[in-house]
This record gives structure tokens, sequence and C-alpha cells, in this order.
């Protein structure tokens, strides 16, 4: 028993280091059947106007959860660039500021868009401040965490800047720790794979 507790910890702690791509292939290819997108959620801009995921239809998408006052910050620059070089190929990167994680997403809408325009001339869609985690989780990272949700993997979020990438149909794909920049290799060749 003490050797399968121990076996266990070891398996969660190596899960936890993983910077590689948590999706499974199969559980990818399964839910293409399944008629649940992000198609079926509404949001907030930045502005505060309703905008349907639907918009977004036919574009490789990857969403992260953002924050302003966080270590991982200057991934704004990273994404930023990422969305100049991919967009005309139908790639967009759509940032949620949340508040979730040790307050390092304290400010108010407008102060984020100002902060991201004036610091990293982000220009990909950004989106109302939202729970990404928690007992006022948005239905949206309900979805996005939650495989009986998305038919594809349990993604809890743990840090701002967790990525999680959508085909072109709306389909989950996979996602990627926070501390994996766009850059990545694996990131860079899962982008290139839907595009």
């Amino acid at each position: 028993m003490a050797k399968n507790f121990l076996l266990g910890v070891l398996t969660f702690i190596g899960c936890g280091m993983r910077n590689s791509p948590e999706g499974d292939t199969a559980g990818y290819a399964a839910n293409k059947t399944n008629a649940k997108t992000i198609y079926d959620f509404k949001v907030k801009d930045i502005a505060g106007n309703d905008v349907s995921l639907a918009d977004f239809k036919g574009k490789v998408v990857m969403i992260v959860n953002v924050a302003s006052k966080c270590g991982l910050t200057p991934q704004y620059e990273t994404l930023e660039a990422a969305y100049k070089k991919y967009q005309d190929k139908g790639f967009v990167i759509l940032g949620f500021p949340a508040n979730n994680f040790m307050g390092q997403e304290p400010g108010s809408n407008e102060e984020i868009s100002g902060f991201c325009k004036r610091n990293y001339g982000v220009t990909f869609p950004m989106f109302s401040k939202i729970d990404v985690k928690g007992k006022e989780q948005s239905p949206l990272y309900k979805f996005l965490t939650d495989k009986k949700e998305n038919g594809v993997v349990d993604a809890d979020v743990s840090w701002n800047f967790q990525k999680f990438l959508v085909d072109r149909e709306g389909h989950v794909v996979t996602y990627f720790k926070p501390a994996t920049e766009v850059t990545d290799p694996a990131v860079v060749k899962a982008i290139e794979a839907l595009l």
C-alpha cells in the first residue's frame, strides 16, 4: 500500500513538472464528434460588449488567462508576436484577465487594457476579467478544464498564462502549462499542425 501511495505521489509530481502538451490525441479525435465547442459560449470583451465565440469560427484559437502583475506577465510580448506571425493564416489569441492567483490582476478592465497596449502593444482580442477557477468559475473555463465537458482534458488552471489550444471547428485540442512559452517548440508545432 505504501508503495502504491509513493508511486501515486511521484506520478502526480511528474505530471506537474511536464511542459509538454497535456491533451491526448485519442481524446481529441473522439471529441470531434462531440457537439459542444467553444462556439457555445458568449463572453464580454474588455470594453464590456457581448461577444459570441462563434465569431471565431474557422480560426485556430489560443485561450490564455492573463495577469498584469505576475512573473509571467512578459509573456504578453511573445503572445503578441505569435499572434502577428500567424494571424494571416487564421490564428487568434484570446486573452482573459483573471485575479485568481495571489491578486496578480487587481486592475479594472480599462486599466488592464491600457497596461497591455502601453507596455506590450497588445492587439489580440482581450476580454473582461473573469474567474478561471473556484466557485465563480466562468462557464467557458468550466468547459475548458473539465474532460466531461470538452471531451479531451482535465486541466485545472494552475497559474496565470495557461494556454488552451482550439481547432478551427471549436474543439479543444490540448493545453500548455503557464510557464511554457508560446515560442516553445511543442507549442509552435501544435499551432502549425492546425493552421
